[in-house]
């Protein structure tokens, strides 16, 4: 579904006050100003999603002839999960470090502060 001109500003503005309120969620969240931006290599996605729809008709094909049939679908299930889980991968920006989320030396004192504040009731 396409967005409005005017719905496309509000949500900029909104990415804009997330990212200046936190970054770290900013990041942690996906894509934006901030942060980097994932791509899936789509033929090791594919093939892992088709190793894993295997595994599964192993595991239940394995109930009615040999439980080690299951067992090896069951491996063969967990393997394709981490192959489609690495072919994730975080685009590089312009400077070559990965766009992930920024390691801030400040977060945990932040989170700290905020915390207190919040447990004596002042928001």
């Amino acid at each position: 579904m396409e967005l409005s001109e005017d719905e496309r500003r509000r949500l900029a503005q909104l990415e804009a006050a997330l990212a200046a309120d936190d970054p770290k969620l900013a990041n942690t969240l996906g894509r934006s100003a901030l942060g980097g931006m994932r791509q899936v290599k789509g033929r090791r996605a594919g093939l892992a999603g088709l190793f894993f729809v295997f595994g599964v008709l192993a595991v239940i094909g394995g109930m009615s002839s040999h439980w080690l049939v299951s067992v090896l679908g069951f491996l063969v299930m967990v393997v394709s999960t981490v192959y489609a889980l690495n072919a994730w991968r975080v685009v590089e920006d312009t400077s070559g470090k990965p766009a992930g989320p920024r390691q801030n030396p400040e977060f945990m004192g932040r989170m700290e502060e905020r915390w207190n504040r919040r447990q004596q009731g002042d928001n």
